[in-house]
């Protein structure tokens, strides 16, 4: 039973899909002005997980992820280089996802961007018109918070005391209330990208993409949101408005926000030397899976606090689970099944399922991972341990993998493995033919193959890296 915290009603509550087989979700994508950081990135492995954790419900997906390709930011920095916002924002998409990929962090199964849906929008704009619940002026079109009573309601936030400037965003643009927010805007530069239609001449405001975009993909209701704590207010609180206002119709049955990441216990700023691209951490010899465990390893609603030390630490948990499974894989067992390590087995099956189903507690899902490779490592040296025990244990870390992407398989299957095996074998003669020349000859292949060999009394073990 799946349980997570929907910051709606500030509750935990059992999701199911909302017709019992498809969950629809939209999780807002990045902002293509810049690469992705890796406060950007704790939010997308988070939404990761709560994918494969949902797929491992046997539940059926469509997750809509957008990508906001329009907005000042962007046509600022695409305007200095004087090129077109497509050819601005290819390089920094494609580099999400590039970044993504080495992440492991699974596609979506639409990926949608802004600029190719303004009908979408203008559409949902003119019905907002219709109502009167947005209204025209110099040239924009705003959305009149004071015709939505129950704006607020997600961040909890009383608009009598909103502020100008602090919670609320100017806009830079003359509207009737404070409160209100752009829901298209008027160009202001002559190079501002613009496009001609019924509504004017002018751009989208971002909170009115992701509305227009869900609601076509996804329908008027549907069932997950997804988003960091910072685009609660105003961003996922206007698309509340603007949707239900437009529709009448719930919006979204469950929304669920992942916390901050702050480095080395400070606000990532460049200004103070905490500011990390991905890229960053790769260039500094960092594998993205050890970045990935750090960023999984601190349940969602926790803020994490990114430090080098604790990528280190988590490169050695990485480095656990691989020795494990090349342990496991290599040793000489007897047939059958130990009662014993099949009840281990289980029971860290059990504790992982229940901390993934209770708010995806990732921590305590790496604990039961931690507890059994500790026990059965224990059990190998006894000898307890039997075939039947392997099969089922190498199973399981494949679902651990499917579920948190963090299982680097001690060895890979496929077309590779007998090309080692024979080049083991003939490494095997040379050194028994005290051909010692030609024994590290063989070796170097295998390194050159990203193959580690560990001589043991039970005989030659080996390992993809």
């Amino acid at each position: 039973m799946l349980k997570l915290t929907n910051t709606l009603s500030g509750e935990l509550e059992e999701f199911t899909p909302a017709d019992g087989k498809t969950v629809r979700i939209y999780v807002c994508g990045p902002t293509v002005y810049d690469y992705a950081h890796i406060g950007n990135f704790r939010y997308f492995v988070f939404s990761d997980i709560l994918r494969r954790h949902i797929k491992s419900k046997g539940w059926e997906i469509l997750e809509v992820m957008n990508i906001t390709d329009v907005d000042d930011k962007i046509i600022e920095k695409a305007l200095a280089e004087d090129v077109d916002l497509r050819t601005y924002t290819d390089k920094y998409t494609d580099a999400f996802f590039e970044d993504s990929e080495l992440l492991g962090i699974e596609r979506p199964e639409q990926i949608v961007r802004a600029t190719d849906h303004i009908p979408d929008m203008v559409a949902l704009v003119r019905d907002l018109l219709e109502k009167d619940i947005a209204y025209a002026e110099g040239g924009s079109i705003y959305f009149r918070v004071s015709a939505f009573p129950s704006y607020g309601r997600l961040s909890r936030i009383d608009t009598r005391e909103l502020k100008v400037g602090a919670r609320v965003d100017v806009d830079e643009y003359d509207k009737e209330s404070p409160q209100d927010f752009v829901l298209w805007k008027a160009p202001k530069l002559d190079k501002e990208p613009r496009w001609e239609t019924d509504i004017g001449t002018g751009r989208p405001g971002w909170h009115l993409e992701c509305s227009a975009m869900s609601m076509k993909y996804l329908g008027a209701s549907f069932d997950m949101h997804c988003g960091g704590v910072d685009l609660m207010f105003p961003h996922h609180e206007n698309e509340i408005a603007q949707s239900e206002a437009a529709t009448g119709k719930p919006f979204v049955r469950f929304w669920v926000h992942s916390e901050h990441l702050k480095v080395e216990g400070q606000k990532m700023a460049k200004s103070a030397g905490t500011f990390y691209l991905l890229r960053d951490l790769i260039d500094k010899g960092f594998d993205p899976l050890a970045i990935r465990y750090l960023l999984v390893s601190v349940p969602y609603r926790k803020q994490l606090n990114f430090t080098f030390d604790g990528l280190h630490q988590a490169a050695q948990s990485i480095d656990r689970i691989k020795e494990f499974l090349f342990r496991l894989s290599s040793a000489q067992l007897a047939a059958g099944e130990d009662a014993s390590t099949a009840g281990v087995l289980d029971d860290a099956r059990s504790r992982f399922d229940a901390a993934l189903d209770d708010d995806l507690n990732t921590a305590v899902a790496l604990a039961a991972v931690f507890d059994l490779i500790r026990t059965v490592n224990t059990a190998l040296e006894a000898g307890t341990v039997r075939e039947q025990n392997r099969a089922r244990i190498e199973a399981w870390f494949d679902e651990v993998d499917r579920r948190l992407g963090i299982v680097r398989r001690a060895s890979a299957r496929g077309d590779k493995d007998s090309r080692v095996d024979e080049l083991i074998a003939q490494r095997k003669e040379a050194r028994a033919a005290r051909d010692f020349a030609l024994a590290d000859e063989i070796r170097q292949q295998l390194t050159d193959m990203n193959v580690v060999i560990e001589d043991t009394k039970d005989g030659t073990r080996w390992r993809f890296e």
